[in-house]
């Protein structure tokens, strides 16, 4: 259960990151206004809030893995949202960062 809810909570921490960065991006450099920019700075603040809930006490280890939940987070956002198309290279290294993120986050530790 506790790796189910770690995974669940960097699924929340992605969507409130990017699709608050994304609002940003949308407000400023495509000119949709404060109201846009606005809302993806609230987005920005509920990210910093969900990483804490997150099982394991150790900030920076938080804050690593997630990075990796990040990158591939961005290019599904992407594909999503915006109609990216990623290349074999892009998919390559999002699987690496998830490996990644499993090895820092779910390895045995004695």
């Amino acid at each position: 259960m506790t790796v189910a809810r770690s995974l669940l909570l960097f699924v929340l921490a992605a969507v409130a990151e990017i699709g608050g960065a994304w609002l940003v991006w949308q407000g400023v450099r495509e000119h949709r206004g404060l109201l846009f920019a606005g809302a993806g700075v609230a987005a920005l603040g509920v990210y910093g809030f969900v990483a804490t809930f997150q099982p394991d006490p150790n900030f920076g280890r938080i804050l690593a893995a997630y990075g990796g939940v990040f990158v591939a987070g961005s290019l599904a956002w992407g594909m999503l949202v915006d109609g990216f198309e990623p290349d074999r290279w892009d998919l390559a290294g999002a699987l690496i960062c998830l490996l990644g993120v499993l090895v820092i986050m779910y390895a045995p530790r004695g």
